[in-house]
């Protein structure tokens, strides 16, 4: 597990509504040999198309600056995701707001291995076979894990913030699945 590379991820949007909504900003880290490496940490801040007060009030974006194009974020995602497993909490949301923002771009699917470190928590605690409408979701959400594994919740609701916490997560998880006897990445899926 500990030769897996992984970039963890964050986007920050407009609403959960991948059709109609936007990202605001897009953040990274990398996590490489189970060490969390601060200096791969990026954050990018897109110019919305449209302003949504309730996103200013959680994410605080008011007249970011500077503000970078799609096309800047999805090439420096899709050099960032080189022999990568892409990490996230509720990691399909995401994925599918990067593939909106860069279909005009060429961009069709992302195929990386992904892991969400919201199912990986819920696996770890209740098993491979659990009933997902049995699992309290609030118990698994980023803050009240970040809550149980004594992760600090500074820097919550930035992308660059939320991939660090989630970075943290990650680490503390693997080291779950290592005690529980999940060795490779492939017992992490399976």
């Amino acid at each position: 597990m500990s030769e897996v590379a992984f970039l963890v991820l964050d986007t920050e949007t407009t609403g959960l509504d991948v059709k109609k909504d936007h990202v605001l900003s897009y953040g990274s880290i990398q996590v490489l040999h189970n060490r969390i490496r601060i200096s791969s940490s990026k954050e990018f801040y897109l110019k919305p198309k449209k302003r949504n007060r309730e996103a200013i009030k959680v994410h605080g974006l008011v007249q970011v600056r500077p503000y970078v194009s799609r096309e800047r974020v999805i090439r420096t995602f899709l050099e960032d995701t080189r022999h990568k497993v892409l990490v996230g909490h509720h990691i399909g949301f995401d994925l599918a707001m990067l593939e909106r923002i860069g279909k005009s771009l060429g961009l069709r699917k992302i195929k990386n291995p992904a892991l969400d470190t919201y199912d990986l928590a819920v696996r770890l605690d209740r098993g491979r076979y659990y009933d997902p409408h049995t699992v309290p979701s609030k118990e698994y959400s980023l803050d009240h894990l970040c809550e149980r594994y004594a992760i600090s919740l500074d820097d919550r609701h930035t992308a660059a913030g939320d991939a660090f916490l989630t970075a943290q997560l990650l680490v503390k998880l693997l080291k779950v699945a290592e005690a529980k006897g999940i060795k490779t990445y492939g017992d992490l899926l399976g």
